[in-house]
């Protein structure tokens, strides 16, 4: 006869408590993302929809008939699985821009004249069209000034911050790891102070001293301004790499004839990768993703987070067309943080095979 083991109550009430709580965290990101993905893809009508549609449409149904002004032209809804009444005109050319920008569909004005002219031997036409899917992106870098030119600025801001953190913050990390001397653990956690005061309280001053010196609205101020609080977070980072690769190989190499500097480049660096990497990934999304400051210190060179802010805040702005400037925003983080995942693995005791 088998034995029953008695259940143990708390252990399973635990691990039912864990499982909730992982799963109700991973929906609050999921969920988020999810929906900034599918407006991204939504027509303006669909952005502007309640309830918010899930997915976006493919393929649009139309029927034309005549209407009162001209020709009454309505769109399939399936929700209601009724056609809707959208334009009702006379001028083809506005029905042509009416489709191409509130629902994603890119039809002619030959096109819709050779619809209308079926009317003649029928009360209404029926045709399908199907949606062009990278419409708001697009449609985002053609109204939006200088929206190219922004996230090319943006990538080669990112850039010259994580040359100007990893060499002056990971020097300085080296400095603190492998050298003794009066307050270095004063001045070590000082360097962690700029990040305590808000982004606008440096921003502002350093406006008037750029403007002074003839370096405002440039990419190359920005940069400097983004290092200041990169440059704390790489010496801690790499400083505590640099105690971890023990000194006695730098100086086993040292015996072997190679300088100091030839030791560092050939055993210590390439040990310290998995560091500079996590230095590295966090300079990158901090300059990428910075808006204040940006605001403040631009003008007619904006970054391109702050040209994705303004096509929200604008007038004239849509959601979708956000969206969609957000996504293209979030690309680049995305591909950087990829490329360096190996290294990031290898810092948290990854093995990548």
């Amino acid at each position: 006869m088998v034995e029953k083991r008695p259940v143990n109550y708390r252990k399973l009430i635990q691990s039912t408590t864990l499982y909730i709580t992982v799963a109700g965290i991973s929906m609050l990101i999921i969920i988020p993302i999810f929906f900034l993905v599918s407006l991204s893809f939504l027509s303006a009508r669909e952005a502007y929809q309640y309830p918010l549609p899930l997915l976006p449409e493919l393929r649009a149904k139309f029927e034309i008939k005549p209407g009162d002004k001209g020709y009454l032209i309505s769109v399939y809804d399936t929700k209601t699985g009724e056609y809707q009444s959208v334009l009702d005109t006379v001028d083809i050319e506005k029905a042509s821009t009416y489709m191409r920008t509130y629902l994603s569909i890119e039809m002619s004005e030959s096109e819709i004249e050779a619809q209308i002219a079926k009317l003649d031997t029928q009360d209404a036409v029926y045709f399908t069209r199907p949606r062009d899917f990278w419409h708001n992106y697009g449609t985002f870098f053609r109204i939006t000034r200088n929206a190219g030119a922004a996230l090319v600025r943006s990538l080669q801001i990112a850039a010259i911050t994580i040359l100007i953190s990893l060499t002056i913050g990971g020097l300085a990390g080296y400095a603190f790891a492998r050298y003794v001397f009066a307050g270095r653990n004063a001045l070590k956690f000082s360097v962690l102070f700029v990040r305590m005061f808000p982004a606008v309280a440096i921003a502002m001053p350093m406006a008037l001293i750029f403007a002074r010196v003839g370096m405002y609205d440039k990419p190359l101020s920005l940069a400097l301004i983004y290092s200041i609080g990169s440059i704390g977070l790489t010496v801690w980072i790499t400083a505590s790499i640099f105690l971890g690769i023990p000194v006695s190989l730098e100086e086993a190499a040292q015996v072997f004839g190679a300088t100091k500097l030839q030791a560092f480049i050939r055993i210590t660096f390439p040990l310290a990768l998995p560091g500079l990497a996590a230095a590295a990934m966090y300079a990158f999304l901090g300059a990428w993703n910075e808006t204040i400051m940006a605001l403040i210190l631009t003008q007619f060179n904006p970054t391109f987070p702050v040209v994705v802010y303004k096509s929200l805040m604008g007038a004239t702005g849509q959601v979708n067309l956000a969206a969609a400037g957000g996504m293209i925003m979030a690309l680049p983080a995305i591909i950087f943080t990829l490329f360096i995942k190996k290294y990031i693995n290898q810092m948290w005791g990854g093995i990548t095979v």
